[in-house]
């Protein structure tokens, strides 16, 4: 049933946003206000920096009116529709407050005139959407993305109350997920265009039944190529659907420019500074994980990238499209391309984006440069500087042309947790004194439909759209007197009507011989839109002078036996474009032996000195690609970057194997120790002549991580020495600890026990630091050995059991613990250690022997008020946050990097994420069980899965381990984190959380 609250029910809200001129607080002012002041939609503008003084930011609804929106849309009514999440990651944290009732979708409505919302209807309220990510109000069907489902409501009398409810699409992961289903958007092509995160892991019919590629192979994220988060397009009524991207990690939105081009932005490995804007070309991998081996992007390998962001998306890789922007921290939501007229020009035709993390929205100017784009990133609104519970989680664009902002409103950005439940907010963005208002769009005549055919609000531009296809060849002569308008954009839309009417190729084959090359792209886009199967129209678009569309030509066919029209593409190709390059690989994808021999017979034998020649055979995956890449790494004698051994990665096994021992027998002496690390080594059938190389290499390698990879590769017994050496070195701890757990793996206990328990106390306790890091029962026990002799130094039993830590090492300490046999003058640290173990069932025991742990009863809002010492709070860091999670150059890559996490949380949720772990557990970070099939257990993050391996990292380590699928019996996501409820008392909280929230950019 419609229900609607009346305006008298919120007048008290919204009665002071009618003075909507007032000028913002000063910085003086608004520090000034109390928190509670802050916090209030009275003071909700003072809160955000608006970076150009000719816009002007109001209010348009906020609470009690609405909560928590994940998403929005705007009708051709303007009126609000708003997806909420009260019920957020309820199956993960039970403990959040829940409307039994189920998540509402909204349609906010201004009826008085006045720019502020006065009515807010329930459309529609069940567990079904509880935390819907998407919605897209298109005609009388409305999509709602909430996996594993989208529903289509269906509205058929407009009263607001649908009168049907289907599913289109199911069988989509994360359920109440962020990295699940996203939102879809109609785009000027007809075409409705949606992604999922890499949550995600599949799509289905409506009746269940797998969706299919062109090759018939199931659309999951076990079909090779397909992996992780993945951007899709069908028709208005589902079907047509085509895969269109993949290896994302969770992006969240889509938007679609007039000329058919996609643009997405992309959320990183949380706190790793690598969030990204992509223009997603058609068929492209994005990189997330390795495309082979789908291991996470810390996993060491050939011509690894020296920052972060390069590592993060394999964009070294052979068969990974670029990126466009960088934005670093961040967690980015919804996305747009702004084709107004309302706003001033330099937001004109930009892509305009919110991104929650850093409380910002942004916009992207870009250029075209080759096949592809360069872009930067420009501010519009901040409210990092003032309210940081600023959280845009959508931005959509109005019948006016103004920009609505949805604002999740919340001390954190989501993940597994929610900090507020009662507030949200919605903005409006326009010039200064431009008022919203919006009439009633006309759809009965042609002329009208032209003019709503050009608005910028997509639920107009749908109804148009679908209204003109309908009237067929009477909106023939408007739409074409359209086409040969002077705004290319609008010229654009005109154009794919017109490619539906009867003989719609022929206005492709004109739009072909347009002068504007984004017209000229259109067409190549529409011609495979409309199953042309033209040879002869692409192979004479193969020879355009645009890069962009000869782009276009090449994913265009990358499903057609097309040898001539890739000829012809290859051939204008220029070393450095690595779009375009890209775009040829994802043309040859499944005829790579034809295309490569017939291009290298045509550039005859020295194609070995071309640089466009090498590039291609880098990038290629024929038969013969590793003789040729074996014939480029003897030419170029050792090239710097070593491109060509990690583009045999991507080649098979066996003849990667076989090319690298060739160039071992053609001399290749300065590559030996990357041969050594590439080649595939089976230690139950060693290979002779790779275990003589690395026995007579090891020593000589400068490189402390490739020494340490070969030792343990290869199990060599013979560098003791240099192994003790990295393990006592200081500066980098990580390295020490892969040292310590090589060495005790090797060469056993004894001469650690023997270090341990050196007469100088110095040497003894420096043993225990350095090798107590091995984190097992053997190394437990032996430390054991030390803190409960009686006659042992004070300081040296201490040490022994302050380093008797670990999650696979605790079990050990509570075995004595439980039978009274710590020493009573230890017992304090053995507690500490027990009462904050990674190990649930330990804590539990430990707080039932020992009494509650602390901060079971903190005051919060005390903690709140109080000033942290950064300094003591540095302090804690280095003892708690650092053994798990990297901040700067120093700690353990396990957890999420908390370089930045003073830009990403507010001090509240700061405070929730140490006092409640388990509530917002980062994704990709959640606990694992891992059972195996001999009865063993562990705790894990699990990294990735291939066909054979699972890659997990264990407690407290950066490092990755590998087992066999083969071994393990199950694995099962627990919903409580790996992180403890550390025992710090309030004043330690205040002052951990001001040291953290002072790391910034």
């Amino acid at each position: 049933m419609k229900t609607s609250i009346p305006f008298l029910a919120i007048a008290s809200v919204l009665i002071f946003s009618c003075e909507s001129s007032k000028p913002q607080l000063t910085d003086e002012e608004y520090k000034a206000l109390t928190d509670e002041q802050r916090r209030s939609p009275e003071y909700a503008v003072d809160g955000i920096e608006i970076m150009d003084d000719r816009l002007e930011l109001t209010l348009f609804a906020s609470e009690p009116m609405l909560t928590n929106p994940t998403n929005m849309d705007i009708d051709d009514r303007g009126r609000i529709w708003i997806t909420e999440a009260y019920n957020y990651r309820t199956n993960l944290n039970p403990k959040n407050p829940t409307k039994a009732e189920g998540d509402r979708i909204l349609i906010l409505e201004d009826t008085d005139g006045d720019g502020k919302a006065d009515q807010s209807t329930v459309f529609y309220q069940g567990t079904d959407i509880n935390a819907a990510l998407g919605i897209a109000v298109l005609g009388n069907k409305i999509f709602v993305s909430v996996s594993p489902n989208v529903f289509v409501f269906t509205d058929e009398n407009g009263d607001d109350v649908p009168d049907s409810k289907e599913i289109l699409f199911t069988g989509v992961g994360g359920v109440q997920h962020d990295h699940g289903m996203h939102a879809f958007t109609f785009a000027a092509d007809g075409k409705l265009y949606f992604n999922y995160g890499n949550e995600g892991k599949g799509l289905h019919k409506g009746d269940g039944s797998p969706l299919l590629d062109p090759l018939g192979q199931p659309i999951n994220s076990e079909t090779a190529p397909y992996q992780e988060g993945m951007v899709f397009r069908c028709d208005p009524d589902g079907s047509n659907v085509e895969l269109l991207g993949w290896n994302f990690r969770n992006n969240y939105e889509l938007a679609v420019d007039s000329y058919g081009r996609m643009w997405q932005s992309d959320n990183d490995d949380d706190g790793n500074r690598s969030t990204r804007i992509n223009f997603v070309m058609d068929y492209g991998n994005y990189g997330f994980k390795d495309e082979m081996t789908k291991s996470d992007w810390r996993t060491r390998r050939i011509n690894m990238e020296d920052s972060v962001w390069q590592q993060h998306w394999h964009l070294n890789d052979p068969g990974v499209v670029p990126n466009l922007v960088q934005n670093y921290a961040g967690s980015p939501t919804g996305i747009l391309v702004y084709e107004g007229k309302l706003l001033p020009a330099q937001y004109q035709n930009q892509v305009i984006h919110a991104d929650a993390g850093p409380n910002v929205i942004r916009m992207y100017p870009v250029e075209t440069s080759g096949a592809g784009f360069t872009g930067k990133a420009e501010l519009i609104l901040d409210g990092n500087t003032r309210d940081n519970w600023f959280r845009p989680s959508d931005v959509t664009v109005a019948p006016d042309g103004s920009i609505f902002i949805s604002d999740w409103y919340d001390p954190g950005v989501g993940g597994h947790a929610v900090g507020d439940l009662d507030k949200g907010r919605v903005y409006r963005l326009a010039p200064k004194k431009s008022k919203y208002k919006v009439s009633a769009p006309d759809y009965s005549s042609v002329k009208s439909l032209i003019e709503l055919l050009q608005n910028p609000n997509r639920a107009i531009h749908f109804k148009a759209f679908m209204a003109l296809r309908e009237k067929g060849a009477e909106a023939k002569e408007a739409l074409e007197e359209l086409y040969a308008s002077e705004d290319p954009r609008m010229k654009a839309r005109a154009f794919w009507l017109l490619t539906k009417l009867p003989h719609g190729d022929e206005y492709i084959k004109k739009a072909a011989a347009d002068s504007d090359e984004n017209i000229r792209v259109a067409a190549v886009r529409a011609s495979r839109i409309n199953g042309m199967k033209d040879s002869a129209f692409l192979l004479e678009m193969a020879a355009d002078p645009s890069a962009q569309v000869r782009r276009e030509v090449a994913v265009a066919i990358r499903y057609e036996d097309q040898p001539a029209v890739w000829q012809k593409l290859a051939e204008s190709y220029q070393s450095g474009d690595r779009w375009y390059l890209e775009a040829l690989g994802i043309a040859a994808e499944y005829r790579w032996d034809s295309y490569l021999s017939a291009y290298l017979e045509k550039t005859g034998s020295g194609w070995v000195e071309s640089a466009e020649a090498k590039d291609l055979v880098w990038r290629s995956r024929a038969a013969n690609t590793t003789e040729l890449l074996e014939q480029l790494i003897l030419a170029e004698n050792s090239p710097a970057d070593h491109r060509y051994y990690r583009a045999l990665d991507f080649q098979n096994a066996d003849l990667k194997n076989q090319t690298l021992k060739n160039l071992l027998a053609k001399g290749q002496n300065e590559d030996q120790v990357i041969i050594l690390r590439q080649a595939i080594y089976d230690s139950k059938k060693p290979d002779a002549q790779l275990l003589n190389l690395a026995k007579a290499e090891a020593g000589v390698i400068a490189d402390d991580r490739d020494f340490l990879d070969i030792v343990r590769k290869y199990g060599l017994k013979d560098q003791k020495d240099r192994l003790l050496a990295i393990a006592y070195q200081e500066s980098d701890t990580r390295l020490a600890g892969t040292a310590a757990n090589i060495f005790t793996s090797l060469y056993g206990y004894s001469e650690v026990e023997k270090a341990m328990k050196d007469p100088d106390q110095a040497k003894a306790i420096a043993a225990i630091r350095k090798f107590g890091v091995v984190d097992n029962r053997d190394m437990a026990l032996l430390l054991a050995k030390i803190w409960s002799d009686p006659k042992a130094n004070n300081e040296i039993r201490t040490a022994a059991m302050e380093e008797a830590k670990g999650y696979n090492s605790e079990p050990t300490l509570w075995e004595f613990a439980e039978k009274d046999q710590i020493p009573a003058e230890l017992l304090p640290i053995a507690q500490k250690i027990l009462m904050s173990s990674w190990n649930s069932n330990l804590r539990q025991l430990a707080t039932e022997k020992y009494g509650e742990s602390m901060g079971t009863n903190y005051d919060l809002p005390k903690m709140l008020a109080a000033t942290g010492d950064e300094e003591k709070g540095k302090t804690l860091a280095a003892t708690y946050c650092t053994p798990c999670h990297k901040i700067g150059t120093e700690g353990i890559d396990f957890g999420p990097g908390l370089s930045e996490i003073g830009d990403k949380l507010s001090k509240e949720a700061l405070l929730n994420a140490i006092v409640n772990p388990s509530e917002g557990m980062g994704f990709g970070y959640e606990t694992q069980l891992v059972k195996f099939k001999d009865g063993k257990e562990i705790r894990c993050i699990v990294n990735s899965k291939t066909e054979n391996d699972l890659i997990v990292k264990l407690l407290g380590s950066g490092e990755q381990t590998i087992y066999k699928l083969a071994d393990i019996e199950s694995v099962t996501q627990l919903d409580e984190s790996l992180m403890p409820k550390f025992p710090l008392s309030e004043q330690e909280l205040v002052d951990l959380v001001g040291y953290l929230g002072t790391l910034r950019k």
